[in-house]
């Protein structure tokens, strides 16, 4: 009797990344723009979903993925042959839709939107860089694409070159309904109007409120904001509010805001974070004396977390002064410190370095042998002015006060840590960084592979999430069986262990489901992985 062999294949959340990417069209967005043509074994399209796939599921190097579709169920999955996914078809492809990536990107977020409803009442948009290997010389590279080049990397690898990507999430389950990606060296301040034309294409008729961080606050971009009726939140620049205005603000007249961080809901009332608000205007000259003049609203934030962390941090830098100053104390007079022009000198690099130029009070004087003594204190009076303005900032906003006060316009802005969270797997779990890739035409493409990838991500994880309820927590995905909140990574973690037993005609493919929790996360997804395209035998 013949003996059937039995393979298995890495399943994983395959089916539901294909489900999700099928209901954004991705395929057909990219197909109508980038048509494979007739004779085309798989199109363009076919091939950006099935990168788009790898990302959610094991991300790798483009010379890896042809491996990757062999050990997963891919051709199972999306009809595709792992033959046809090797490097050159991949790049190929990227070349292909490199000069469509704002169509493609704001497209797949139109159909986000509409398919998913999510709101879009308020947007949060941050950039992020990534580090890219390679010389990638400026003439070199190509200019109608993004210029790799130098410049602050959030990495601090500042001996690579980078590339950059902007994201519009939305306060509707942390989605990043639009992403552009550009060059290394591009000034985040100057991108906030090409993003504030974006979304408003993206939103139609609907309002927006855009909420970024302070590199929004420049003359040129409030006023385009202002004069596209499109409100703003965003905290004012440090430079632009003076020490002295927080230091006359009386912290008994601002008002409480009932709103704590998630992080703070475990801890007793009186340990909790506070946040305490006041109101006044702030105004913006124009570059010339011809512009006129932009006043918005500026909402004056004290938190107190932010008061003791500060005040820890002063502390500190005191006691660590006071640690160096004691020792000069000691040797002054010493061999290494025999003269006042050393001392003075050590003094200087101890303020410095330890930050305490301001309140520091010194002064060396001879004893009756001559020996140079120190004497030194901190300036009592400084240090209260300096905890004075401790736990202040300021937040700048077009919303009028009729649609959210002082307190409310602060919970709308605390929303912008969503992006930053966002950031986190776009550059973890979902890149391959630093970025390995010829060509910024090819950079710029495969960021926007990882951009979709980071949509279909969190599309699923705010299924999850909505389908759970009010409460939005579930057990079984820790051994403790606590109830959390379910993060895309938990997700695609319990997914990723779904295997594929593939026989013959007799005997069918199955999907090897070991634990309970991976049939409650399908059940919340709704996806039925017998749709999957199992082969013909």
């Amino acid at each position: 009797m013949a003996v059937t062999s039995v393979v298995e294949k890495r399943l994983g959340a395959l089916p539901v990344a294909a489900e999700f990417l099928r209901r954004l069209d991705v395929a057909g967005i990219v197909d109508e723009v980038c048509p494979g043509g007739a004779s085309a074994l798989v199109t363009h399209g076919q091939v950006i979903e099935a990168l788009v796939a790898n990302r959610l599921t094991s991300p790798a190097p483009l010379v890896r993925v042809e491996d990757w579709a062999r050990c997963w169920a891919v051709e199972e999955v999306f009809g595709i042959e792992p033959g046809l996914l090797n490097d050159d078809r991949l790049a190929r492809a990227l070349d292909a839709i490199a000069p469509h990536l704002e169509h493609i990107a704001g497209t797949a977020g139109a159909r986000a939107i509409g398919e998913f409803g999510i709101d879009v009442a308020r947007m949060h948009w941050d950039m992020t860089s990534m580090s890219v290997h390679g010389a990638f010389p400026v003439e070199g590279q190509e200019g109608d694409f993004p210029v790799i080049g130098y410049g602050h990397p959030k990495d601090r690898r500042f001996d690579l070159k980078q590339v950059q990507a902007g994201l519009a999430v939305s306060a509707d389950g942390g989605i990043p309904l639009h992403a552009r990606v550009f060059g290394g060296g591009a000034a985040e301040v100057s991108q906030v109007v090409g993003a504030m034309k974006d979304l408003r294409a993206m939103a139609g008729e609907r309002d927006f409120l855009m909420v970024a961080d302070s590199k929004l606050v420049s003359y040129s971009n409030i006023r385009a904001l202002l004069a596209a009726g499109v409100e703003f939140i965003a905290p004012a620049p440090a430079a632009q509010v003076k020490d002295e205005v927080y230091a006359t603000l009386d912290l008994a007249q601002a008002t409480v805001v009932d709103w704590m961080p998630d992080r703070e809901a475990g801890k007793p009332a009186e340990r909790r974070e506070t946040y305490r608000v006041l109101e006044d205007t702030h105004t913006l000259p124009g570059p010339r004396k011809s512009d006129p003049s932009l006043t918005v609203r500026r909402i004056l934030v004290h938190s107190t977390a932010n008061a003791a962390g500060r005040q820890a941090a002063r502390d500190k830098r005191l006691a660590k002064a006071a640690e160096d100053l004691d020792k000069l104390t000691a040797a002054a007079g010493g061999r290494h410190y025999k003269t006042r022009e050393k001392i003075v000198a050590r003094i200087g690099a101890i303020a410095a370095k330890r930050r305490v130029t301001s309140c520091l009070r010194w002064s060396v004087t001879d004893n009756e042998d001559g020996t140079p003594v120190l004497a030194r204190h901190f300036d009592a009076g400084v240090l209260k002015a300096e905890a004075a303005v401790d736990g202040w900032y300021a937040l700048l906003t077009s919303v009028p006060p009729g649609q959210a006060d002082a307190g409310q316009a602060l919970i709308h802005y605390k929303g912008q840590g969503a992006v930053e969270r966002r950031y986190h797997d776009f550059e973890g779990p979902l890149a391959v960084a630093p970025v390995f890739v010829q060509h910024n035409r090819r950079v710029a493409a495969l960021i926007q592979i990882i951009c979709l990838a980071l949509l279909v991500f969190c599309l699923i994880e705010r299924q999850v999430r909505r389908a759970l309820g009010p409460e939005q927590t579930m057990s079984g995905l820790y051994p403790d069986s606590r109830r959390v909140r379910p993060t895309g990574r938990m997700i695609f973690y319990h997914l990723g262990e779904l295997t594929l037993r593939i026989g013959n005609v007799t005997d069918p493919p199955t999907v090897q489901i070991t634990r309970g929790v991976q049939l409650h996360l399908l059940d919340l997804l709704d996806t039925d992985i017998g749709q999957t395209r199992w082969p013909q035998t």
